[in-house]
């Protein structure tokens, strides 16, 4: 079985059904479910997700990205820090960057002022943690390689006659 295209296809759509899966593949059912769960085992494939548009719900929700600079240490470089910062469940990604910081972190809550708080109050004052920069998200167009703009598509704009 081709486990590249597998990923790719899961990676586009994490609904597939087996059945459907093993029709692209060309397939047995069996195979692709043992690849598949193989594949989360090694933890390759780590998790399937939903893109939510928070814009057209009725619910109070901020995502901000966080530019975190840190110092590393000795024998173990960011790894530390990474992991203190990773364990808080308002984290919901952390990559280590290349650039004029050492960290991206991306968290959500429901306020902008609950984010703040965070930052202050858990993330700062992590040892090895020198500065933080917080830019909060406005609004999503793309998400996930989710256009979210779709019902914008119509040209709002008034016919201006002269």
């Amino acid at each position: 079985m081709d486990e590249m295209q597998l990923l790719r296809i899961l990676e586009d759509n994490p609904k597939a059904s087996v059945a459907d899966l093993a029709d692209i593949l060309n397939e047995s059912e069996e195979e692709v479910i043992r690849v598949k769960s193989r594949l989360e085992e090694e933890n390759i494939i780590c998790g399937y997700h939903t893109v939510v548009n928070w814009d057209k719900t009725n619910s109070d929700h901020v995502t901000a990205i966080i530019e975190v600079d840190a110092k590393p240490e000795k024998d173990v470089g960011y790894d530390r820090i990474a992991a203190m910062i990773s364990r808080f469940d308002e984290v919901t990604d952390l990559y280590l960057m290349s650039g004029s910081s050492s960290f991206s972190v991306v968290i959500q809550g429901r306020t902008m002022r609950e984010i703040s708080d965070f930052v202050a109050q858990s993330l700062a004052p992590i040892e090895g943690v020198t500065n933080t920069s917080t830019s909060f998200m406005l609004r999503q167009y793309k998400v996930g390689g989710v256009n979210l703009m779709k019902d914008d598509k119509k040209d709002k704009r008034q016919i201006v006659q002269p």
